[in-house]
């Protein structure tokens, strides 16, 4: 990085640069949670069916996983200030059109552009606070960021329910727009640029592009099974796609792309391999959760927009306490016991939530497991961070904790297809069964079956955290969350 040259912006106090990152990755994990709770009225006034709903969560989703390795290396390589402000010009301008929306397809391309913004804008964030701030400051600016990054998803299930009750669903995108507004003003006044000098590397557009498109037309087969079952002519040819786009992904990461997005010879360490497994099925079961219990709660139990978001209140207090526990343990047990831990309350969490009926309660159905399946997910998230750098050298433990945090949400969108799929499929075999059910009874086995399937999935990752070796956590303070950039942590095990 070269240092800005001293006329270039006028001098911004320290908290004022950390303004600027912090209301960026605000807006960027916000959005993820936001729109749960208008899932409901969103699905009503723009008509999707019943699968197709979860396109509003997906599309953001994975062009936010599939660019988010490629946002990082652009804030490096064309300036922190620039990229920052292409990716918060192309969310806000993207959350306009989506607010605009009057159809579903229209919806989902605006979310898919937001998800393309969100993936520049948040690495910007991060490259900001670690060029601006150093020595004892670093730790603060990075704890402050990790905070407003874990409030995002808490504020979101509350702001979304105020405002799809007190305005409509529309504002939940809307209110992008002027906060957005506000932080490109004054980043473009206070926020000097900084970028690599020397050769510059090149962009893997190739790579993001194809495991982006890949990853869409799988969710896309996914969810299509609802109209033609698996094996029809339609839903293998889409497969077929799907498959050769990622084995064009993969053989552009294995032999062509100077600078790959995903360097494959980091799975070659049981510590990378086996951490992003576990974390690609914690996210396929975790991601379900939130959709289900938002159409739950509203759809079955009757509860308003505002209630429903603050039903949600307990589970995002539950993360907060898991990974604060998490990150003192780990120091004590290390990384294996708090993987089992994790999963293994997280499948009993979910094997709960799969008794919901229509005549169950918030309180006797959903607060305990849910409750419990968001505590898991806060202890997991400290040991699997740790367990994703610890086999790789300094150099590449920022891009390994992103590969991480990539694994999430690719794991999140296509569990979330694939659990939407087998909810919907439940509810229509019970609506047509002889003798039918009520709807209201139909839509929570619906859910609770895709609640069962979560358990399994979590049940596996609990498998899956026999192939992470043996690591200690004596150094686990200096743990960062998932996409943060991290120092290698102990040692492989043979």
């Amino acid at each position: 990085m070269s240092p800005p040259p001293a006329t270039a912006r006028r001098h911004a106090p320290d908290w004022v640069i950390l303004a600027i990152a912090c209301v960026a990755q605000f807006m960027v994990v916000l959005d993820v949670s936001v729109v749960n709770v208008a899932l409901p009225s969103i699905g009503r006034d723009l008509h999707y069916s019943a699968t197709g709903l979860q396109w509003v969560v997906n599309a953001y989703v994975l062009t936010f996983a599939g660019f988010l390795l490629l946002g990082g290396r652009a804030a490096d390589i064309f300036g922190r200030r620039r990229v920052y402000l292409f990716g918060m010009a192309l969310f806000v301008g993207a959350s306009l059109l989506g607010g605009l929306a009057q159809n579903s397809a229209w919806l989902t391309a605006a979310r898919a552009a937001q998800g393309i913004g969100g993936a520049f804008l948040s690495p910007a964030t991060l490259t900001i606070i670690v060029t601006t701030f150093s020595g004892s400051r670093l730790p603060k600016a990075l704890g402050a960021w990790s905070a407003v990054a874990g409030a995002g998803g808490a504020v979101g299930s509350i702001l979304g329910g105020i405002l799809t009750a007190e305005l409509n669903w529309r504002w939940v995108l809307f209110i992008n727009v002027p906060i957005g507004a506000v932080a490109m003003a004054a980043a473009l006044a206070y926020l000097p640029e900084l970028r690599r000098t020397g050769s510059k590397p090149r962009l893997d557009v190739a790579g993001a592009v194809t495991v982006t498109a890949g990853l869409a037309t799988l969710a896309y087969a996914i969810v299509s099974t609802d109209v033609y079952p698996w094996g029809s002519a339609r839903t293998l040819i889409t497969l077929a796609i799907a498959a050769a786009l990622l084995g064009v992904f993969l053989f552009l990461q294995a032999r062509v792309a100077s600078e790959p997005l995903v360097p494959l010879r980091l799975f070659g360490s049981r510590s990378v391999s086996g951490s992003n497994i576990v974390m690609f099925l914690v996210g396929a079961a975790f991601f379900s959760m939130w959709y289900f219990l938002s159409l739950y709660m509203q759809n079955v139990l009757r509860f308003g927009p505002l209630r429903a978001g603050l039903a949600f209140v307990p589970m995002a207090l539950a993360i907060i306490v898991g990974a604060q526990t998490s990150s003192r343990l780990l120091a004590r047990t290390g990384v294996r016991p708090l993987l089992f831990v994790g999963t293994l309350l997280a499948t009993a969490g979910f094997l709960w939530l799969s008794q919901i009926q229509a005549t169950s309660g918030y309180w006797s159905a959903v607060f305990g497991p849910g409750t419990a399946i968001a505590l898991a997910l806060g202890l997991l998230f400290t040991p699997l961070a740790h367990a994703a750098t610890a086999g790789v050298v300094q150099a590449e433990a920022g891009l390994a904790s992103g590969v991480l945090n990539t694994s999430r949400q690719v794991g999140g969108s296509i569990g979330l297809a694939a659990l939407a799929t087998v909810a919907t499929a439940r509810t229509k075999t019970l609506l047509t069964s002889r003798p039918p059910v009520s709807v209201d009874a139909a839509l929570a086995r619906g859910y609770a079956h895709a609640f069962s399937v979560a358990a399994a999935l979590t049940a596996v990752a609990f498998v899956a955290a026999f192939i992470v070796p043996r690591l200690g956590g004596r150094v686990a303070a200096e743990t960062p969350a998932p996409g943060l950039p991290a120092s290698p942590l102990g040692t492989e095990a043979a």
